[in-house]
């Protein structure tokens, strides 16, 4: 049989087509080399020239030819049956319903491996539908719903505060941060270095706590910090006196406070009656997350505290007062932005959802006409 028997004939637009896909950069490589035989073959070269010319097998050559001269050009990008593997229809919805739905045996939750373990998969599959549909099974999240029957109006008054702060005032998130301990390591701990991060040991020893009582100015960002070594109503009282100091006379100050006894004392109710500048919002029960001076108090855990090795407390002192001197030369505020209404509407499907799980759930309804 003569070469010139062997070869295609393409007409000029399957010609195109095929040198396009073959200069494309986003074509398969398996299709590349589909188009190059058919391309060669009509050059008039062999099965046989073009296998040693691609370096393929002379049948896979003569399997695409035949393919192509009784399917023409979009026989190329299909798929050869019996390879690769095959698609598990309802795969991601078992997965989902299976991690929502059930525990492993004897477990809390489920692992990417023990998940595809229990459906014949990869992990690696389980955690590309875990990524799809947000799932997240080795994490979880804290929260409580308030009991307070006086949540509507405190949540109201405080967002309020927040989004529409008064006129010739200073609005102040008052807290105390309690039981900060003074930790040090039991032996000196390794820095860090390339390929390997800082080293400190797991136990430590307790060198005593103190309470910090911090006040942040939601519009400028800056923290008036003092610390004590105890938390009662004389120390607040003190730091109140501390604030009273450090603003102008002729504004007026309002604080968001927790509901934590020593803001109600006698002391404290009667000295707030002597100063009048001071005005008093309290946030309902559980609800500490309206605080704003609870997210300070959680960067100056993670960057000053946690990590710290304070061999007393005048140690810890002068780390805290540090972090505070630092934080106020380049103050950063927290932008409150959540509405009064769809804080509300969220509890509400919280509560909703909770009633569906245990039914005789006693969480209050919030009720929407005290707003």
């Amino acid at each position: 049989m003569s070469k010139n028997s062997l070869a295609l004939q393409l007409k000029p637009d399957e010609q195109e087509v095929l040198e396009g896909w073959v200069r494309a950069h986003g074509t398969p490589q398996q299709v590349v080399k589909r188009c190059r035989i058919v391309l060669l073959a009509h050059e008039g070269n062999s099965d046989v020239e073009i296998a040693e010319e691609l370096g393929l097998n002379r049948h896979t050559c003569r399997l695409w030819r035949e393919r192509f001269m009784a399917e023409g050009v979009e026989s190329l990008w299909e798929v050869a049956k019996g390879r690769g593997r095959k698609p598990q229809p309802g795969l991601a919805e078992r997965i989902v319903k299976a991690t929502l739905a059930s525990k492993p045996a004897g477990q809390t939750h489920w692992s990417s491996r023990m998940m595809a373990k229990a459906q014949g998969v990869d992990a690696s599959t389980v955690c590309r539908i875990w990524q799809e549909h947000g799932l997240q099974p080795h994490r979880q999240e804290t929260f409580k719903l308030s009991r307070d029957p006086q949540f509507v109006p405190k949540l109201l008054d405080v967002v309020g505060v927040y989004l529409n702060p008064p006129q010739n005032a200073v609005v102040l998130c008052v807290d105390e941060k309690t039981q900060i301990q003074a930790l040090d390591r039991t032996q000196p701990g390794l820095p860090m270095k390339r390929g390997r991060c800082g080293t400190w040991t797991h136990d430590y020893v307790r060198n005593g706590t103190t309470t910090l009582f911090a006040a942040l100015n939601v519009a400028a960002g800056t923290v008036s910090g003092r610390c004590f070594p105890q938390h009662r109503h004389q120390e607040f009282l003190r730091f109140l006196r501390q604030l009273d100091a450090e603003y102008e006379p002729e504004l007026d100050l309002h604080l968001v406070l927790d509901n934590y006894g020593t803001h109600k004392t006698p002391h404290v109710q009667r000295w707030l009656k002597r100063h009048p500048r001071f005005k008093v919002h309290f946030i309902p029960t559980s609800s500490s997350w309206l605080n704003l001076v609870e997210r300070w108090f959680g960067d100056l855990t993670g960057k000053a505290v946690r990590r710290g090795s304070f061999v007393s407390v005048p140690d810890l002192v002068a780390a805290i007062e540090a972090f505070i001197a630092n934080w106020n030369r380049d103050p950063k505020p927290f932008i409150w932005q959540a509405r009064a209404e769809d804080i509300l509407a969220k509890i509400e499907r919280c509560r909703r959802r909770l009633e569906e799980i245990q039914p005789g759930c006693t969480v209050r309804r919030v009720r929407k006409k005290a707003a």
